[in-house]
């Protein structure tokens, strides 16, 4: 680790974390909880090969949860002087002797505590002036606008990086902390022709600037995704099979993730509620965490709450093995938490081995979906509409762009109709699966 990097050390940042938990145990509370962090990073971006933009920034900032019993009360602050904490640890113990009392409410069980923390390999730092960040993005649009004489227009390039470190204690002893990055390139263009403007975009992203596709490459797939998408048509209200493109397929395991996440789960707003040990998806279906995976985007060694993170199957041959919950969600639940405090832990979905071309081949006849538009999806039903453009499909190969249509049907039963995922991950986040063949949709079109 840097320290030289960050403003303050990951020492200092520890010695403010103590000094909040003495501070609220001073004021008489029974436990508390803090995280102190800080950032900075750099975004510049450019358009018609002129500089448009260029960023800089630094913040930092604290939040401290006190306990008086089952009382809680929480207070943050982007000022990390004494007085400033003093301030705030005072002010929510005020918070706390006002709120009223959650059974369910306070630290995470000790037991659970992350006692070792794993080296994740998270901090790659890219040193990058800023005439190098201009010159990568300029050289990203140029490879876009270079693509085809009907990219006309640019919506611009951009180049940033990032960096933080935070440190996390509470009164049972936890302390732990580590810092991160995480490097991008992005570029979206626009294209002509007698029919009209089509736009899209392609964009990077990965805890190292060695482990990012080369400006050059980003820029070459937004102009060709851009220039494919010309004179699209519309299609019939019809039933058939739908591909969604490998982008677009992680916001289907976002919708199971909301659906099995503590929240929905005991405001009973889920449409997967007691789906434990139950048949959800395909047979085939396996989806994996894998909290610990070296550079992940999603990697970390314990949760918001210290609790510590383990790889587990979270859906094994088509069965639910586990939710997602929080300390706090897991009370209400009569259950134990699962160490997704913050969100869940590269999500991984198993491919059934075919590569997109041999998805298109399954499919033979339908949509393939590469823009999903609205948010056209009901957590409590699982009913699903939104609208749509992308590609039509008939004996495997795609035959031209389609837009302005609507895919509907419910999650429940596109969930069990997955025929096929493929192999074509493009890893960006918490979610990394292929493209998703679900065998039966209503396109709405003309």
């Amino acid at each position: 680790m840097q320290d030289s990097r960050f403003t303050y050390t990951f020492d200092a940042l520890q010695q403010i974390s103590q000094d909040i938990l003495s501070q609220a145990k001073k004021s008489g509370a029974s436990a508390c909880e803090a995280e102190v962090s800080q950032g900075f990073g750099q975004n510049v971006s450019v358009r018609q090969n002129e500089v448009e933009t260029i960023e800089y920034n630094r913040d930092k900032g604290l939040g401290v949860s006190v306990y008086f019993g089952h009382r809680r009360g929480h207070a943050s602050t982007s000022d990390l002087s004494p007085e400033a904490i003093r301030d705030t640890v005072k002010a929510a113990c005020s918070i706390a002797k006002h709120t009223a009392s959650d059974d369910f409410a306070g630290l995470a069980d000790e037991a659970l505590l992350a006692k070792e923390i794993p080296e994740l390999d998270l901090y790659h730092p890219w040193e990058l002036p800023v005439d190098q960040a201009i010159a990568l993005a300029q050289e990203c649009e140029s490879a876009a606008m270079g693509v085809d004489q009907r990219i006309n227009n640019s919506e611009g390039a951009s180049v940033s990086t990032h960096e933080s470190l935070f440190v996390y204690a509470n009164s049972l002893g936890f302390i732990g902390g580590y810092p991160t990055t995480r490097q991008g390139i992005s570029c979206a263009v626009v294209a002509e022709s007698e029919q009209g403007m089509q736009r899209d975009y392609w964009y990077a992203t990965a805890r190292a600037a060695a482990d990012l596709d080369n400006a050059a490459a980003v820029g070459r797939m937004a102009g060709e995704r851009t220039v494919r998408r010309l004179d699209a048509r519309k299609l019939k209200t019809m039933q058939v099979p739908v591909l969604f493109e490998a982008p677009l397929a992680s916001s289907l395991l976002g919708s199971f993730l909301g659906a099995v996440s503590g929240g929905s789960l005991y405001r009973k707003s889920s449409f997967l509620l007691d789906s434990l040990g139950k048949e959800i998806f395909a047979p085939f279906i396996h989806l994996q965490e894998l909290p610990h995976l070296k550079k992940g985007l999603a990697s970390s060694p314990f949760d918001n709450e210290g609790v510590a993170t383990r790889s587990r199957d979270v859906v094994k041959d088509g069965v639910l093995q586990g939710y997602f919950l929080s300390t706090y969600s897991a009370r209400k639940l009569g259950m134990s938490s699962t160490g997704n405090a913050g969100g869940s832990h590269n999500l991984i979905l198993a491919d059934t081995g075919h590569d997109f071309a041999a998805l298109l081949k399954t499919m033979d006849r339908g949509l393939l979906v590469t823009e999903l538009l609205g948010q056209g999806v009901n957590p409590v039903t699982g009913d699903y509409s939104r609208g749509a453009a992308g590609f039509w499909v008939e004996g495997g190969k795609i035959q031209y762009p389609v837009e302005e249509i609507t895919i509907a049907g419910n999650l429940k039963d596109m969930f069990r109709n997955i025929v096929a995922v493929g192999n074509d991950v493009v890893v960006r986040g918490a979610r990394q699966c292929g493209s998703i063949l679900i065998g039966q949709m209503t396109v709405a079109g003309e």
